[in-house]
Order: C-alpha cells, then sequence, then structure tokens
C-alpha cells in the first residue's frame, strides 16, 4: 500500500502523523510511504531523517494526497476537501460530531474515515485517544495558571499561594484521564483541587490515588454551580466517545463567577462541555465572557509537539500496519476495536454519535461493510 503523510496546516500545529520509527515499520511491511517536505520540522524531524528510515520525500500536499492511506494528526481543513475521493483512507482525528461540513464532505466523496478518537479496546478505553488525553489534561493546569496572571487578564492568583495567603481553586469537570492528568498537574502545584464525576468507581480511585490531596463530587447541577462560582480555575474534561460534549456549565453560571477566573475546555473539539466556549487558535488562545478568561485551543497538544509527536506515534502506527497489511476492510473485520474508528464509508455515517449530532442518517457499519 502506498501511506501518504501531508504537513498539518491547523494554526500553529507542529505535530506530523509519523515518526521514523513508523516508517521503518511500514517499510518492513513492504509497503511505500510519501512524507510531505518538511512534514516533521515543527517536530524536529528533518526530511533526511525520514529518507533514512526508507521514505520517499514529495513536494506538496497534494502528492501526499494522492496515497492510498493518508495519515494525519488533526481534522483535514476545508482547503483539503478537495482531496477526497472514493476509496481513500484516512486515518485521523476527526471528532465529526462537532464537524457537520467535514463529515457530509467525507461522506459524500465515499472516504473510509478512520477515527483516533473512536477506536476502542474490549474494556471500553480508547488507546489512541489516551495520550493527548494526558497531554491536553496537563497543560491545562499550565495555561490556566498563565491566564490568572494579572498580565494575562486573570486575577491574580497563584495556584500555589504561598504561606498566609489562600491557595488557588481548580475545578476539573470529568475524572477520565484529561480530568485524572489535570489534577496531577494541580496538585503538583499545590492547589485546592476539586473533580466532579458522576461515577462512584472513578471517584474511589482518585481518592485512592491521590489521598487527601483531592475532593471528589457527584457531578450534578448543584454541585456545578456552588463549585464553579467559587473556582479561580475550570477545567472541562468531559468525554462522550464520538459524540458532542454535555454543557455543564452555562453562560448564567460563568456570569456568576468572579472577574479574572479563567476557564480552560479541553473538550473544544467535541463541541466543548461550557457553554460559552468555541474553539480559538495558539495565535489567538483566549477571550473574555463577563470578566472570565476563556482558554480554549482546538489543538493543545500540538503547543508541545516533540513530546506529542512521539506519544501519538507510539500508538497509531500498529493500526497502520493493520490498515496497510489488510486493507480497511479486513481489519475492520479483524479487529473490533477498530471497527469502532471507522466513521465514515461507502458514503455513509457509520458512528451513532456523529449522525446524532448533525441529524443524518446513521448506518451500523457492520451493514455497511457487508
Amino acid at each position: 500500500m502506498l501511506i501518504g503523510v501531508p504537513k498539518e496546516i491547523k494554526t500553529r500545529e507542529y505535530r506530523v502523523g509519523m515518526t521514523p520509527a513508523g516508517v521503518r515499520s511500514l517499510v518492513a511491511h513492504g509497503h511505500k510511504v510519501i512524507v510531505e517536505k518538511n512534514a516533521g520540522e515543527g517536530s524536529g524531524i528533518s526530511d533526511d531523517k525520514f529518507v533514512r528510515a526508507g521514505a520517499t520525500i514529495v513536494d506538496t500536499a497534494a502528492d501526499a494526497w494522492s496515497a492510498d492511506m493518508v495519515v494525519k494528526v488533526k481534522e483535514p481543513l476545508k482547503q483539503e476537501y478537495g482531496f477526497f475521493r472514493k476509496d481513500l483512507i484516512l486515518y485521523t482525528y476527526l471528532h465529526l460530531a462537532a464537524e457537520p461540513e467535514l463529515t457530509r464532505e467525507l461522506a459524500a466523496k465515499g472516504v473510509a474515515g478512520v477515527a483516533y478518537e473512536t477506536i476502542e479496546l474490549p474494556d471500553g478505553t480508547l488507546p489512541l485517544l489516551r495520550p493527548m488525553s494526558e497531554v491536553a489534561g496537563r497543560m491545562s493546569v499550565q495555561v490556566g495558571a498563565q491566564n490568572l496572571e494579572k498580565a494575562h487578564g486573570g486575577k491574580g492568583v497563584l495556584l500555589g499561594g504561598v504561606p498566609g495567603t489562600r491557595r488557588g481553586r481548580v475545578v476539573i469537570l470529568g475524572g477520565g484521564v484529561v480530568g485524572k492528568s489535570a489534577a496531577t498537574i494541580a496538585i503538583g502545584m499545590g492547589a485546592q483541587v476539586t473533580l466532579l464525576d458522576v461515577r462512584a468507581d472513578v471517584m474511589a480511585y482518585l481518592e485512592d490515588v491521590f489521598g487527601g490531596a483531592i475532593e471528589t463530587l457527584y457531578s450534578n447541577a448543584e454541585n456545578i454551580e456552588q463549585l464553579v462560582m467559587r473556582a479561580d480555575l475550570v477545567i472541562g474534561a468531559v468525554l462522550v466517545t464520538g459524540a458532542k460534549a454535555p454543557k455543564l456549565v452555562t453562560r448564567e453560571l460563568i456570569s456568576k463567577m468572579e472577574k479574572g477566573s479563567a476557564v480552560v475546555d479541553v473538550a473544544v473539539d467535541q463541541g466543548g462541555c461550557i457553554e460559552t466556549c468555541r474553539p480559538t487558535t495558539h495565535d489567538n488562545p483566549t477571550y473574555e465572557v463577563d470578566g472570565v478568561v476563556h482558554y480554549c485551543v482546538a489543538n493543545m497538544p500540538g503547543a508541545v509537539s516533540h513530546t506529542s509527536t512521539w506519544a501519538l506515534t507510539n500508538v497509531t502506527i500498529p493500526y497502520a500496519v493493520k490498515l496497510a497489511n489488510q486493507g480497511v476492510v479486513a481489519a475492520a473485520k479483524a479487529d473490533r476495536g477498530l471497527l469502532l474508528g471507522l466513521n465514515t464509508f461507502g458514503g455513509q455515517i457509520t458512528y451513532k454519535g456523529v449522525a446524532d449530532a448533525h441529524g443524518l442518517e446513521y448506518v451500523a457499519i457492520e451493514k455497511a461493510l457487508g
């Protein structure tokens, strides 16, 4: 199979869909890999390193997209829609529940869209989402702390405080990978941390891990309102696999927060769990609503591209090898987790959460594959 790796074009997206190690793995299985010129530059990977691993460097995005399978990091932007075609396998983060136009384009062109974020293991975990969730969760506290500084529009609170002053109050909505990672950093910085979730077993686990350094509460409207109003930093870390995130923090509640407080919505690429959230970029990462600083960058891990590229490709390449060796149909039929990754196939929407988000017809992937 011919595998293409185009350069990412999202604003300040420095990751790349494959490392030289990934190239070497695919070439060892008899496949050919073409990489767009300078695609790895933002992650510190020169074209020479790709060539030494067995790849061929191509001059344009069109060349890279001409492959049988395209391996990326982020969802395609409008200027890439023209590369879509029947029989193309697109293997990347898609987040289609928040992308109606992209969803329709992939279906209309007959693209087999394999989404990193919906590939599941038998225990329900999401192996290709996990490493970037860990990165984004850790970053959320880092950028939140910065945006609490007065110079960045914040109230001027140091999360860890100093003797004789109160510690910053951090509220985390969701106790999954993002929430746990955020709690790790917030606790390490000395903040007062409260995490809300609806799963008793998750809360018990987090209290066991963090002990008295964290408070867990059941996530309901009453608790959310009371905690968010007092919070210095609110981190949205809610995920519903393949579907839009629920709106847990309303516009009205944001207006009740102290001026200069900050929110970081890590769920923004799935529509966000904070009503006032809208996607931002690394160039213009924040905006204010009722005096509350909002950080809603949809590709947070792109800012730490060296860490993120290796963390991501460590888990994506084994599935890429399966897709290349067997083809998308056989690979999906042989691996239930990979089957769940197929969001579009044969002109159909084959992931229910995506179809429901946009009011489109859903066709079960088993039926679409035949």
